[in-house]
């Protein structure tokens, strides 16, 4: 019998996940992560699930490891004027790489987690497929993955909607050992975005531009902002401007009218592929710029480990630091780091 770790974060669907493996006859474990000086709770719930679930359950101090390859680089690239999403380094270089390693140590075959995505064995290899629940998929996180992590994966819930997991929680009493589901940042405290920034990031003043260049206020820093923000911006006068662009070269961030922020190319870095390689047909791809973006119809050319992306239908605030991830139908192709929207700004 194979024995298979499940990565128990205290949530419904990591709970649900393991339910289903252990009805399936697998010899499951509990294996929970702890990232930060505020993974008590998150710990605690895990190991109440476990227990309801008759399951061992281990805990796992990857603090070093997370604080290196997750909030060192958040932190950095905010600092840098950039906008990263620390839940797709998270599950490359933490979940699905430190936490695979030590599920592995403990004698695990595979890990299995509660993500709504699904991977599907073929001739040309393991492909990632987008969860069947189109609100609750969570593909987009997952584009940075290899062959040589996919193939000692499970994700149980791919096939199921959101719906059908609660009930399922529901009918055999785990909900009640579950107080929540969080959907903030796990490492920043109360969701306090600023304390965090002022506590972590080096950041220095500036002056906030029009899109002519004149100078119509002044910033906290660069960390503190985004393309596409439009409220707290400390201008009494701001009307509907939205901040169009971030230059760290002159630490200055720039507004304009909304119209600004709607475009068509981008170019992005850090490409990987799911395969291994790039696709070698460019046709019927589409692409999404972040996890809540409709997906929209692409042409993609590649130049080194750059690409150049243009969208069939205009992009809201493309955003420098957040990834925009390929998809052929319901296949997971890859993704890159979002480098420079192509604009007048640019």
């Amino acid at each position: 019998m194979k024995s298979i770790a499940i990565a128990l974060s205290g949530g419904v669907d990591s709970a649900v996940a393991a339910l289903l493996l252990k009805d399936r006859g697998y010899n499951v474990f509990g294996i929970t992560m702890s990232l930060s000086e505020y993974s008590e709770k998150t710990i605690e719930t895990a190991a109440r699930v476990a227990g309801k679930l008759d399951i061992s359950h281990h805990v796992v101090d990857l603090k070093a490891e997370f604080n290196k390859m997750v909030i060192e680089p958040f932190c950095h690239n905010y600092g840098a004027g950039k906008t990263p999403n620390p839940c797709v380094l998270c599950n490359y270089n933490i979940k699905f790489n430190a936490l695979l390693k030590k599920a592995r140590q403990f004698g695990a075959s595979l890990l299995a987690t509660g993500h709504y995505a699904r991977i599907l064995e073929t001739e040309e290899g393991l492909k990632l497929l987008k969860g069947i629940d189109s609100v609750k998929d969570q593909s987009y996180f997952l584009y940075m993955l290899k062959q040589e992590q996919l193939e000692h994966l499970l994700m149980p819930l791919g096939g199921l909607s959101k719906a059908e997991v609660k009930k399922i929680a529901v009918g055999l009493g785990i909900d009640t050992v579950i107080e929540h589901e969080s959907q903030d940042i796990c490492f920043i405290p109360n969701n306090d975005f600023d304390k965090f920034i002022s506590e972590n990031v080096d950041t220095e003043s500036g002056n906030i531009l029009d899109v002519d260049g004149e100078v119509i206020g002044q910033h906290r820093g660069l960390a503190y902002y985004t393309i596409g923000q439009r409220q707290g911006l400390g201008l009494s006068a701001s009307g509907r401007r939205y901040i169009v662009k971030l230059d760290p070269a002159n630490n200055t961030v720039i507004l304009g009218e909304r119209d600004l922020l709607f475009l068509t190319r981008l170019r992005a870095g850090n490409l990987t592929w799911i395969s291994g390689n790039a696709p070698s047909q460019t046709e019927q791809i589409s692409a999404k710029i972040r996890y809540r973006a409709p997906e929209s119809p692409v042409k993609i050319s590649f130049n080194d480990n750059y690409c150049e992306v243009e969208f069939e239908q205009p992009q809201w605030a493309i955003t420098p630091g957040q990834s925009v991830v390929f998809y052929r139908g319901d296949e997971v192709l890859g993704g890159g780091i979002i480098e420079t929207p192509d604009a007048l700004m640019s």
